[in-house]
């Protein structure tokens, strides 16, 4: 029975084979009804269930596991509980505290706390309260766990009348209780009252200040995040994420980049949440030297073993930068792809005019278990429209809603009909829209007048642009589109004309302008 015993060391558990090696080996040595060895095994399941390695079926093994226990005792049930409040799927544990309450099992102190968790988890205010007036009747109101998480769970979505009668009868020198109220109004955009209250706060921890300085990124307040958070007297790697995912949240890309500079210089590892918010501050801006070195700096902390969304996060940042070859690479890094992965590097590779290889790798993702989605079409039917290949599209097209049962949206739309007008199938592209479920936008309108320019369609130009004129009446873009069409021709009234009802509707044209990154 080493590996029950090896559970006072490490008690997680990955697989559902190793939980059910375990168990055998009890049924064999003949110790199920060993209470000790029984609460061993019932936390080697809870914590089976917690983490980013646990999986559906570890976590249903490990619930059938524990249900064919005859008599569970209290550290059982709270075990069990508690690991399914931190699973992924919280509604176990208030499903099994239910179970406890049918079997008159009495919960205790420990209990609570962890239901009241799950129900915080999945914003059941009816009953975390039903939670609440239970522990109330047996007499679990005054200890500090139970009544703090009371008051966490009010503070965040229950009543936060009730979270302040709780923190008023609460000892003043409770940091916890403090942070908890100060979150549950800044959560509810009330950062007025958090701030007094923070101001007010006797002891501040890390955890307070981080609250409060998340509180104002969140809320788009970077300013008086920022003063908080030099004023603070200590900080760690949550503190830096919050300033530099909320200077990305709000585009101001640089000033997290320059604040990342500054957490390495004074010594602060960055972790997977820094990594993901700088890919994505590269990513926008297109900067693909920083986005390097980011990717450099992810390399080294990973020891180049990065996780999927990371993977996602670099691979969409090499498209955007325009380093197609790169993002290639970094996606076939990806060890376990999801349909983000594939989407990302199938749409890059379609906008970068690599279609061919951009219908490939549609293929080759076909063959494997992950299902394309709705945002893969748009990718695929990109990568039809740019390579001309019409019946391909068609095909996809047909695919998307036969085989995978994706209704078509606006974007998949607009693809087909920029396939087709770029094709010279402008009555074709035109009768697709007016047989459109969906009402056509205006985005739509005009990558046919587009097409009408370039294949030199004046009568449909006039119609498309009628289209648009009712829509849209101000858009000087519409006016000139169609104008280019008429000169295209030859037709140099007609592109007077347009310009004179521009002129009468007082629509202006804005100037043109372009945008050049210097470094100094």
């Amino acid at each position: 029975m080493s590996m029950i015993r090896k559970s006072r060391g490490t008690t997680t558990v990955t697989d559902v084979g190793t939980l059910k090696q375990i168990r055998a080996l009890m049924i064999v040595n003949g110790f199920t009804s060993n209470v000790g060895f029984l609460r061993k095994l019932v936390l080697a399941a809870a914590m089976s269930m917690v983490g980013p390695a646990a999986s559906a079926a570890v976590t249903q093994y490990a619930l059938q596991m524990f249900a064919q226990i005859p008599q569970p005792d209290t550290f059982m049930w709270n075990t069990i509980i508690r690991g399914s409040s931190q699973s992924r799927d919280p509604l176990h544990a208030v499903a099994l505290y239910a179970q406890m309450d049918r079997r008159f099992v009495k919960p205790d102190n420990f209990t609570f706390p962890f239901v009241l968790k799950a129900c915080t988890k999945l914003v059941w205010v009816n009953t975390g309260s039903a939670v609440h007036g239970r522990v109330l009747r047996l007499g679990f109101g005054s200890n500090v766990v139970v009544r703090n998480t009371l008051l966490v769970f009010h503070a965040k979505c229950g009543d936060l009348k009730i979270a302040t009668e709780i923190f008023d009868d609460s000892d003043k020198r409770d940091v916890v209780a403090w942070s908890a109220l100060i979150a549950g109004y800044a959560q509810r955009g009330d950062l007025s009252v958090a701030r007094k209250l923070f101001g007010e706060m006797p002891n501040r921890d890390l955890v307070s200040w981080n609250v409060m300085i998340t509180a104002y990124t969140k809320h788009g307040e970077m300013k008086c995040a920022r003063k908080l958070f030099d004023e603070s007297p200590m900080r760690d790697v949550v503190s830096w994420n919050a300033m530099i995912g909320g200077y990305v949240l709000r585009g101001l890309n640089r000033e997290a980049l320059e604040l990342f500079d500054e957490m390495c210089r004074v010594g602060e590892c960055p972790d997977e949440v820094t990594m993901l918010s700088l890919v994505c501050a590269c990513a926008d801006l297109g900067d693909l030297e920083n986005g390097e070195k980011v990717h450099g700096k992810i390399m080294e902390i990973s020891e180049g073993k990065f996780s999927t969304l990371l993977g996602n996060a670099l691979v969409d940042m090499y498209a955007k930068c325009g380093n197609i070859r790169k993002a290639i690479h970094v996606f076939w890094l990806i060890r376990d792809k999801d349909v983000v992965s594939w989407n990302t590097v199938i749409s890059g590779l379609a906008f970068h005019g690599h279609a061919e290889e951009s219908l490939g790798l549609f293929r080759e993702m076909q063959s494997t278990k992950v299902c394309p989605d709705e945002v893969t079409f748009v990718g695929v039917l990109a990568a039809c429209s740019h390579v001309g290949n019409v019946d391909e599209g068609n095909r996809y097209f047909h695919l998307m809603r036969t085989k995978y049962k994706i209704e078509p949206n606006i974007r998949h739309c607009g693809c087909v009909v920029d396939m087709l007008g770029r094709a010279g199938l402008l009555k074709e592209a035109f009768d697709f829209i007016a047989s459109m479920k969906l009402e056509p936008n205006a985005i739509v309108w005009r990558s046919l007048l587009g097409a009408c320019k370039v294949h030199g369609d004046v009568d449909m130009a006039k119609q498309i642009n009628e289209q648009l004129l009712r829509m849209r009446g101000n858009q000087s873009g519409d006016y000139v589109l169609l104008s280019n069409v008429y000169a295209s021709q030859g037709e140099w009234n007609g592109a007077e004309k347009i310009r004179k009802l521009m002129d009468d509707n007082g629509v202006i044209k804005n100037r043109g302008s372009s945008f050049v990154e210097a470094h100094s």
